[in-house]
């Protein structure tokens, strides 16, 4: 445990200890002012594996300072892969000249819980013709299979040997090119296919991708490293594999998963926070939602500012993939639900197993009702699926303090912004996880006026 004097609060700043388990909220209060969002957790860690494919350094600005960039830079790291920290705050250079095979001990090591080494297949079989993947960790959010990932594999040439420790993968011939039509549009596998394809011979068709702002990113990196990649109607990608690979100089795009939970936090605490960085364009979907349950916001050059704009009102959401609502995004909108009017109604289409976090609201005081199966009836955009579960949201609720632990990225931050929008006091215990994709989170929750402290 240390002390850590925030800095970035302005004269308001407040030692706080620092260990990053448990913290102590008092509720009831607006949050209020200016949070700043960095480059996307989903592309940021993506861009950095595929520095792997360049022959020359790559630099990565905006990265975010989250746990997850942490244990993929010490994965590249193992793998011979020289990072260092650019003088611009948030860049990272990134040197694959050294890269070199890692053992399966000190992969699982320092991958942890993350999911992030399926990525590395791909490039690690072009550049040293076999890799390895542990038993995979994550959010316990609902079963995330790797086989889309090794089928893709598969199809490309690789050879899969399962092990007791986890995965290794070997390319005796190479790769090359493939036709591939994914079960689900998936982001994970969509990615794989695009680190992979891109060094393969000869030239791949990706059928049902995903096309998520994030992935399109991470095809403009590709592009500045020679990748030859065009987008086709109806969700098809066309990769012609080069030769050979250089470096890239990218900025990451903002992360609209944070900027969309402080938007969130804003709605259900009645406060006012200015999000900078955050764009319209890639949140246009969530910013619609947002209207419709009573929000307002002003779209500025550099930002949007958000706020209630009186009661709010209940909604209807169908999750989906983009540019669908975002399965990301419901978790916190939730909380805000809570203090609606009326009875809201979330159907998560893309995780079976994503309403966990709601127990921890129920215990606070909110009216909520899980159905595991989804429910059947009613007006749909979004087509059924068998692993669907719908949440039945009555309001408004007021929120009591409450001991709550802290299940998964998403409904982590969640249970913060309920107990800062709960009377009374509550503890929050495991917030580690939430570091995993919110950038200095007790630093921004500082400057927007929350009281709390870190307690162990």
């Amino acid at each position: 445990m240390k002390t850590l004097l925030d800095d970035s609060a302005g004269s308001g700043a407040r030692a706080r200890k620092l260990s990053g388990e448990v913290l102590s909220i008092r509720g009831g209060r607006p949050l209020s002012g200016r949070v700043e969002v960095k480059g996307a957790k989903n592309l940021a860690t993506k861009a950095m594996v595929a520095a792997l494919l360049g022959e020359t350094t790559s630099v990565l600005r905006d990265v975010p300072d989250i746990s997850d960039v942490k244990v993929v830079r010490s994965l590249l790291e193992v793998h011979g892969v020289t990072v260092t920290d650019g003088e611009e705050r948030g860049t990272l250079l990134l040197d694959p000249r050294g890269a070199v095979s890692a053992h399966m001990e000190e992969i699982d090591a320092h991958a942890g819980a993350s999911r992030i080494p399926i990525l590395f297949c791909g490039p690690l079989l072009h550049l040293l013709g076999q890799a390895f993947i542990p038993d995979l960790g994550g959010c316990r959010i609902g079963d995330r299979p790797i086989d889309f990932h090794l089928d893709a594999l598969r199809s490309f040439g690789a050879v899969v040997e399962k092990l007791p420790s986890g995965i290794r993968l070997s390319a005796p011939d190479g790769l090359h090119g493939a036709d591939i039509e994914l079960p689900y549009p998936s982001v994970g596998a969509t990615e794989q296919v695009l680190l992979t394809a891109v060094r393969a011979k000869g030239i791949t068709e990706l059928r049902n991708a995903a096309i998520e702002p994030e992935i399109m990113d991470l095809i403009a990196v590709l592009q500045k490293m020679g990748a030859i990649i065009s987008y086709e109607p109806n969700r098809v990608i066309l990769i012609e594999g080069v030769d050979s690979l250089r470096g890239y100089d990218h900025r990451c795009i903002f992360d609209r998963n944070e900027a969309a939970s402080w938007a969130c936090a804003a709605l259900a605490t009645d406060g006012d926070i200015y999000v900078g960085g955050a764009k319209q364009q890639e949140m246009l979907t969530f910013l619609n939602v947002f209207r419709k349950v009573g929000g307002d916001f002003d779209v500025h050059e550099d930002g949007i500012r958000f706020r209630r704009g009186g009661a709010l009102r209940p909604v209807v959401v169908e999750t989906d993939v983009h540019p669908g609502f975002m399965t990301d995004w419901q978790q916190p909108l939730i909380v805000a639900l809570t203090q609606a009017q009326g009875e809201s109604i979330v159907h998560e289409t893309v995780y079976e197993n994503r309403f966990g976090f709601t127990e921890a609201l129920r215990q606070m005081g909110a009216d909520i009702v899980v159905h595991p199966r989804g429910l059947a009836g009613g007006a749909r955009r979004v087509p059924r699926r068998e692993l669907e579960q719908a949440a039945v949201i009555n309001g408004p609720t007021p929120l009591r303090g409450a001991d709550i632990v802290v299940p998964d990225l998403r409904g982590g931050y969640s249970h913060v912004i309920a107990a800062l929008t709960a009377e009374g006091e509550s503890t929050v215990r495991n917030v580690g996880i939430i570091r995993r994709g919110y950038e200095k989170l007790f630093r921004k929750l500082d400057t927007l006026g929350a009281d709390f402290d870190v307690i162990g």
